[in-house]
């Protein structure tokens, strides 16, 4: 007989070994900002792991130390708490598919992958994917968690059950899965942490599967801070109140922290629930945002701004382009790019407030983008690494003229398969590009001599970053190219393999089409300034006259150099965060230099009044 009650008796302390400092961006915030500055924080710096790596985690993260104590998986599933497991699993009794409970035990997915397309890093992600009786896996199926009602299809070993939705206020009439009492706390956890941690895709995923609602499976209701439908969020809280965090979450989202380097929030402080879903909703109809402007026009984008009501009900805009949505934001500006050049367009905003009711249209901006300009139409891939074992790194660098917003973008690689070539799901790339940044997308096992790690914007083990040099390989927005690497359907091994290709400087604008012309050819592992715009490159820019050095910076001082420089009127360093860090008024009126030797060492923005830059502090 072994209990939960009994392990925590022996003085074993609920003990979370939190990061100093990982959460103190979100003091005092609630709502719905809390949630957007935890997607923040659990969203950066991340490593996404190969799917099919998860089972050599699983020994750390879902090993039986609570119950029998015996190392044996636990599984959430077909675990009892309270007496004898009707059967147990050793880590090597991975298997695809069973006829019946106790044959062995596969990843199970909390939120299914049929949600986000399988692609990485959602399918990878050690927070929401855990091993589970292969049977029940089965049977569970893409069903949502729920009440169970009356009508019982399935019931398992250890209580849980496949049943008619009993959940209060639900529209659904399907079948949903209840787990037991004793893990309801941690399937609450773990699909609220999915609708924090992919917050700003969350309108990209399947948010319906089946047009008659009381069919539709998914408990996503297609907003980004609400996330999931009202009887589902409050069936959660629930939940999370009635099965409080136990040891067994608490060392699990250690052990995944070490391994993947983000966190559960609500395993960290479980009041955060309540704290961002307890909300009374607006009862009246949001103002109307007012001078609706174009601060910025290009050939392919332009930058709006607007005079945000003073409405505290108001959580966010929507951005309309020639009576189409084109997207949101939580902030009086928005920049819509992928325009054409020489094109009329017509672009409204409309306020929206948390119960999701809509303001009337702004007025009609019209605006005509430019036959050209000085900046690249879209992202460009800069360098690629195809060095030894898994050495593989990919730089991009944004030249728009403008922040890019990139969840819309994936990497996709093509491979050879017994009859024909195809790709496999994407790596999705997520946040922000700043103006004028280079970053880097990196295999966490890589070893450059030139480079750290943990610099990369994204680590990933995804099949996009195990090319070979014979994969073509593309950099996407949406389902279009962007950037290729190689060409479709061949094998590229004489232009890809075993080097490192460097952009030439003289190319100014990405291409789905690959010529190796444009590229200068290295060894292999020839690694030098990955992830760096160089000050060459900035010079080169039109609309650049600032060179900033040394970069890396040495000696605790930035130096710049510009025929203007007493003209600079602001100095701003940004952490990787987004947090200010360092801020002077017109700076250089009798100095040439900032002073950064209070910084720690690491990665920064330096903005200099419209000019950015990357800039490394040793």
């Amino acid at each position: 007989m072994k209990k939960l009650l009994f392990f925590l008796l022996f003085s074993i302390s609920l003990v979370a070994q939190i990061p100093a400092g990982y959460y103190d961006s979100t003091n005092g915030l609630t709502g719905y900002k809390l949630k957007s500055e935890l997607h923040h924080i659990i969203s950066n710096k991340i490593i996404s792991w190969n799917y099919g790596e998860l089972g050599s985690f699983y020994p750390q993260t879902d090993a039986d130390k609570y119950y029998e104590n015996d190392n044996s998986v636990l599984d959430i599933y077909s675990e009892n708490p309270t007496g004898p497991d009707a059967y147990e699993y050793d880590f090597t009794q991975n298997i695809s598919s069973a006829s019946a409970e106790g044959q062995g035990w596969n990843k199970e997915h909390m939120m299914p992958q049929s949600t986000f397309y399988s692609e990485y890093p959602m399918v990878s992600d050690l927070n929401f994917i855990v091993p589970a009786d292969a049977r029940i896996n089965q049977l569970r199926s893409n069903y949502p968690y729920g009440v169970g009602g009356k009508t019982v299809y399935h019931s398992f070993t250890n209580g849980s059950e496949v049943a008619s939705n009993a959940t209060p206020d639900a529209i659904y009439t399907g079948r949903v899965y209840e787990p037991i009492d004793e893990f309801k706390g941690d399937v609450a956890r773990s699909i609220l942490y999915f609708a924090v941690r992919y917050e700003s895709k969350l309108s990209g995923f399947k948010i319906v599967t089946n047009a008659d609602p009381k069919k539709d499976q998914s408990p996503l209701d297609g907003t980004e801070e609400r996330a999931y439908d009202s009887s589902f969020i409050n069936l959660m809280k629930v939940w999370n109140q009635l099965d409080p965090v136990s040891q067994r979450e608490i060392d699990r989202n250690n052990a995944i922290y070490k391994i993947q380097k983000n966190r559960n929030p609500f395993i960290d402080h479980p009041e955060w629930v309540n704290l961002i879903w307890d909300q009374t909703l607006s009862t009246t109809t949001p103002q109307v945002p007012t001078t609706l402007t174009a601060s910025k026009v290009s050939a392919y984008f332009v930058n709006l701004n607007w005079v945000a009501p003073s409405d505290p009900s108001i959580i966010g805009y929507k951005i309309f382009k020639d009576g189409v949505l084109v997207g949101s934001s939580s902030t009086n500006s928005f920049t819509v790019d992928h325009l054409n050049p020489s094109t009329n367009y017509n672009f409204t905003v409309k306020a929206y407030n948390n119960a999701y009711e809509e303001s009337a249209e702004t007025n009609i901006l019209p605006v005509q983008t430019y036959d050209t300009d000085i900046y690249a139409k879209d992202l460009m891939i800069t360098k690629y690494l195809e060095g030894t074992y898994d050495n593989k790194a990919i730089e991009i660098t944004n030249l728009t003229g403008h922040a890019v917003n990139l969840e819309d973008y994936n990497l996709s690689i093509q491979f050879e398969g017994s009859t024909s070539y195809y790709f496999p799901a994407s790596l999705e790339l997520e946040g922000v590009a700043a103006n004028n940044e280079t970053f880097v997308v990196l295999n966490p096992r890589a070893a450059f001599s030139c480079f750290k790690n943990d610099d990369a914007k994204f680590q990933s083990a995804a099949p996009q970053m195990t090319f070979n040099g014979s994969n073509y390989v593309e950099l996407r927005y949406k389902s279009n190219t962007v950037d290729a690497l190689g060409s479709k359907d061949i094998n590229n091994y004489n232009d890809l393999g075993n080097v490192s290709l460097y952009r030439l400087n003289s190319v100014k604008q990405p291409s789905d089409l690959f010529n190796i012309n444009e590229w200068e050819k290295h060894p292999v592992n020839f690694c030098t300034d990955l992830g760096t715009l160089a000050v060459k490159n900035l010079a080169n820019s039109p609309e650049i006259r600032i060179k900033i050095y040394p970069n890396p910076v040495s000696g605790g001082k930035i130096y710049f150099q510009s025929a203007t420089l007493n003209q600079i009127k602001i100095v701003q360093i940004i952490d990787a965060s987004g947090r200010e860090i360092l801020k002077e008024n017109m700076p250089f009126r009798r100095k040439n230099f900032i002073d950064v030797s209070r910084l720690s060492k690491g990665i920064y923005f330096l903005k200099a009044d419209k000019q950015n830059f990357k800039i490394l502090i040793n």
